[in-house]
């Protein structure tokens, strides 16, 4: 049975921003503790460019559109209005995705029963033919697996850039100071951006002696790999790609430890 605070007294690093850090914190707090906030990853929408004008006055003529984060569903509507917009099919990856379109009225006609995109392609071929059009709304440094391989199917598939993904600079300093300091017990990584973001700053700082005794929790196979690569231990990678389960299964692994 797990202890009633299974995280009192770990400080627990939040990778996200203010408008995403608040329900995170408040699971740590939860566990008994003690959140620590420094945005790994922030995001910003791109100027509006012909390109971005060219796929949105032609929106009604795509059979799906696919939304792969939250984000990218809250950047798109500052470049449009729903009241004004016939909306092909809506295709999501993630319960959080499917929830903010929800909220704002849209249905979604297709979420995957995994939140990574091989599964999401794996599932989603079989609504595709030839000539099916496509719209993808992404961020900078998103892959382009899901693209290409549905063009491989036959789609026709419209990519388009709509934010930037970039690390505050305030953070740099704290992160490098708390690390120094070692006063972060759990590191989580929500996105392989994230891990790139942080082992900048650590390889800066010379700080990766200071990463030894953290414990390292992460959200999805391609989070992980990037991990690996910086040749850091993975000690807790859910099988659900969430926050939640992602702090359930570092509590798991404090566990088994203890």
């Amino acid at each position: 049975m797990i202890q009633p605070l299974p995280l009192l007294g770990k400080r627990v690093l939040v990778p996200r921003g203010k408008d995403q850090a608040k329900p995170f914190s408040q699971l740590v707090a939860s566990f008994g503790g003690f959140p620590v906030e420094i945005p790994l990853i922030d995001f910003r929408p791109i100027k509006k460019n012909e390109r971005l004008q060219d796929c949105l006055k032609v929106l009604d003529t795509y059979d799906w559109i696919i939304f792969t984060s939250n984000v990218t569903v809250n950047t798109f509507f500052t470049f449009i209005k729903k009241e004004r917009a016939c909306f092909p099919k809506i295709a999501v990856i993630g319960k959080k995705t499917e929830k903010v379109l929800r909220e704002r009225g849209l249905p979604v006609a297709f979420v995957p029963s995994a939140y990574v995109a091989e599964v999401f392609v794996r599932e989603f071929i079989p609504q595709i033919k030839k000539g099916t059009r496509v719209l993808i709304p992404k961020g900078n440094l998103a892959r382009e697996y899901i693209a290409s391989s549905l063009r491989e199917a036959g789609a026709f598939v419209d990519e388009v850039v709509i934010y930037e993904t970039f690390m505050p600079e305030k953070s740099r300093q704290k992160l490098a100071k708390m690390l120094d300091g070692g006063e972060l017990d759990i590191l989580t990584f929500t996105s392989p951006s994230t891990v790139d973001h942080l082992m900048k700053v650590v390889k800066e700082y010379r700080l990766q002696d200071k990463l030894k005794h953290c414990i390292i929790s992460c959200i999805g196979p391609i989070t992980e790999k990037k991990l690996r690569e910086y040749g850091l231990p993975v000690h807790a990678a859910p099988s659900e790609y969430t926050v939640e389960e992602m702090i359930k299964s570092t509590i798991a692994f404090l566990a088994a430890e203890n």
